[in-house]
C-alpha cells in the first residue's frame, strides 16, 4: 500500500490540511491552495488528495452541483435515470481534467447542476435539503459503480488518488475562483486509497478535511445509522461529515454547540463551570455521547459563507491560523501559510476543543 517515496518511506500517519478564506468573499484562484498544500508534500503519501472550492459556480449558484464518479457506462446510465426522474437537470458535462502521468486509473467524472422537480419534492413531503441527502444516500448505497462525492450549491469537491498538488493540476483548479478553498493530503484512515475515499468528504455544502485518526468510529457510526445514515465508506471522516449534517441541519445546532458535542470538555472541566453552563454541557455530553469524537484530530469544516477549525481536546494534531486584511489562512504548518502570504499577521494555534469559526463580514451579502 505504501509506495516508495523520495526517502524510501511513506508514513501512514502523516497528513496535511490547508484552507484559505476571504471574509469579503473576494475571489481566490485555485492555484493558491495548490501552492499551500504542495509545501506539505512530505506529510502526504500519494494515496489521496483533494480540494473543496466555494463560490466557484456563480452561473449556477441556485442549483445543486453533483459531482459523480462512475466505474463504467452502465453505472452512469443507471444514475442518470434516477437523476432525470427526481431532478430538473439544467446542465451536465464531464468535469474538465488534464492528463498527467502521476494520476492514473481515473473513473468517469461527471458534473450535474440540478434542482428537485417540484412534483417529486411535493410528493415526498420532505424539505429540499433532506430530499437531496436521501437521493445521494440512495445512489451511493444502491447504484453499483456510482458515487456522488459532492452535492452542495455553488461549491464543489475535487479529489483523487495521488499527491494533492497533482490532484489540483489534474482537475485544472487554476481555472476556478472561489471565496473559500480547503485542501487535504493523505488517504482515508484505515481504508485503502481510492478515489471516493480521499478527502474532502462532503454532504450538501458542508465539507470536512481532517488530520488524525478517530478511535470512536464504531460508536459514532452506530449512532448515525440509528438516525438513517449509511456509512458506506467505512472511514472516520465520513462519520464526521454526517455528524455535522445531523447536528447542524437536522437538529438546528449552532457550530459552537456542534463543536462542544464532538469535542466535549472533560468531566472535571464541566464540573467547575457555572451552574447554567454546566447543565447545558452535561445535557450535550449525555444526550449525544455517541457522537463524541475521540483520538487525535484537527478538522477544517467548510460551509457556505465560512470555515471552522477544530482540534481535539488534548490538541494532539498541529493546526495554525493566520490573518492578513480580510483573508484567513489555516494549515497544518505555518510554512504552508507563509508560502502564499509572506506577510501574514496574527499567527496563532487554536486551543484544544475550542472551535475557531470565521464567517463573511457582516456587510457582505452573497
Amino acid at each position: 500500500m505504501y509506495k516508495e517515496g523520495l526517502d524510501g518511506v511513506r508514513i501512514p500517519s502523516g497528513c496535511a490540511v490547508s484552507a484559505i478564506f476571504s471574509r469579503n468573499a473576494d475571489k481566490i484562484n485555485g492555484e493558491k491552495i495548490i501552492k499551500s498544500i504542495k509545501l506539505m508534500h512530505d506529510r502526504s503519501n500519494g494515496l489521496g488528495g483533494g480540494f473543496a472550492g466555494y463560490g466557484i459556480y456563480p452561473t449556477y449558484k441556485d442549483y445543486y452541483a453533483m459531482h459523480v464518479f462512475y466505474n463504467n457506462l452502465k453505472a452512469k446510465e443507471d444514475c442518470e435515470k434516477l437523476l432525470e426522474r427526481e431532478f430538473d437537470i439544467v446542465n451536465l458535462s464531464k468535469i474538465p481534467t488534464k492528463k498527467i502521468p502521476s494520476i492514473t486509473d481515473e473513473p468517469l467524472i461527471w458534473r450535474y447542476f440540478v434542482a428537485p422537480l417540484p412534483t417529486r419534492l411535493s410528493d415526498s413531503q420532505l424539505d429540499e435539503k433532506e430530499f437531496v441527502v436521501r437521493f445521494v444516500t440512495k445512489v451511493n448505497s444502491y447504484v453499483e459503480g456510482a458515487y456522488i462525492f459532492s452535492s452542495g450549491k455553488n461549491m464543489g469537491v475535487f479529489k483523487a488518488v495521488g499527491y494533492p498538488e497533482d490532484v489540483g493540476e489534474f482537475y485544472r483548479l487554476d481555472e476556478y475562483d472561489g471565496y473559500l478553498w480547503t485542501a487535504h493530503g493523505r488517504y482515508p484512515t484505515n481504508t485503502p486509497g481510492w478515489w471516493g475515499g480521499a478527502h474532502p468528504f462532503g454532504l450538501l455544502d458542508y465539507t470536512i478535511v481532517h488530520n488524525g485518526e478517530i478511535s470512536s468510529y464504531d460508536a459514532n457510526r452506530r449512532f448515525l445509522e440509528m438516525h438513517g445514515y449509511k456509512c458506506n465508506l467505512l472511514t472516520d471522516t465520513e462519520v464526521i461529515t454526517y455528524t455535522f449534517d445531523y447536528l447542524v441541519r437536522r437538529l438546528g445546532f449552532s457550530l459552537e454547540e456542534t463543536a462542544i458535542t464532538i469535542a466535549a470538555p472533560f468531566w472535571s472541566t464541566i464540573e467547575a463551570m457555572p451552574k447554567e453552563e454546566k447543565q447545558r454541557q452535561l445535557y450535550l455530553r449525555n444526550a449525544f455521547s455517541g457522537l463524541l469524537i475521540t483520538g487525535p484530530f484537527s478538522i477544517i469544516v467548510g460551509f457556505e459563507g465560512g470555515v471552522m477549525a477544530l482540534n481535539d481536546r488534548l490538541k494532539l494534531r498541529s493546526m495554525v491560523i493566520g490573518e492578513k486584511d480580510d483573508m484567513v489562512y489555516i494549515a497544518s504548518e505555518e510554512s504552508a501559510i507563509r508560502v502564499i502570504e509572506p506577510y501574514v499577521e496574527n499567527i496563532y494555534s487554536p486551543k484544544g476543543g475550542e472551535p475557531v469559526i470565521i464567517k463573511f463580514n457582516k456587510q457582505y451579502k452573497e
